[in-house]
């Protein structure tokens, strides 16, 4: 795979139409808004790496589209990174199947005197690298994005809108990198609608 380095980027935050916070992460959504099984892949706490995997059948391969030392900027990036020391790297890529289908959309921020020691092959996922290593981590998801972003509707070849979230992974009591996702309809495909009909909610529930 072709790696390539490109500075002076912004990265692909979406345009909210709507975004829950921490309440709403621990809670949940009503399912005429966010599918179930939708919930689970926004809002649980495993691997996103490994769940895209299952779902296709495929390995999950990274394509890195930038590295950059941003020093102490706050990047636009969402308030956690405050907790986050400086001097600070963004890391942006794509996560695709080993086919090459574009599935999701991520955005990392590290402290830059450390970055090397946790990714030290820079084209794995984030969770393979730390799996390697037998990282301890906690994943804390802290909000839920709705939106629209027409860089991503092209990149991903998917008419939006499109669900997204941040989280920050902790290791040893300490923040270790702030990430924010953002997850192509095309998983339609494997994990049915974004969500139910008002009918289809009552059946399922009435199902339980």
């Amino acid at each position: 795979m072709t790696l390539t380095t490109v500075y002076n980027t912004t990265w692909h935050s979406l345009m909210p139409l709507w975004q829950g916070g921490e309440e709403i992460v621990q809670q949940g959504l009503p399912h005429t808004q966010l599918a179930p099984s939708w919930q689970m892949l926004l809002l649980g706490d495993g691997s996103p790496t490994r769940h895209l995997q299952l779902l296709t059948g495929e390995r999950t391969e990274v394509d890195l589209i930038e590295m950059s030392n941003i020093g102490m900027d706050s990047d636009g990036a969402p308030e956690a990174i405050q907790l986050l020391p400086g001097p600070r790297l963004r890391r942006q890529v794509w996560l695709r199947t080993a086919s090459g289908q574009r599935l999701a959309y991520a955005t990392s921020w590290w402290n830059a005197n450390y970055v090397d020691k946790y990714l030290q092959n820079r084209s794995l996922p984030i969770w393979a690298s730390l799996s390697k290593k037998r990282t301890e981590l906690y994943r804390e998801v802290l909000a839920i994005h709705y939106g629209q972003s027409a860089a991503l509707q092209s990149a991903f070849a998917q008419k939006g809108d499109f669900w997204g979230r941040h989280y920050l992974f902790w290791h040893q009591g300490k923040p270790l990198t702030l990430i924010y996702e953002v997850f192509s309809p095309y998983l339609r495909k494997y994990i049915g609608p974004m969500a139910l009909q008002h009918q289809e909610a009552l059946t399922t529930a009435s199902c339980l």
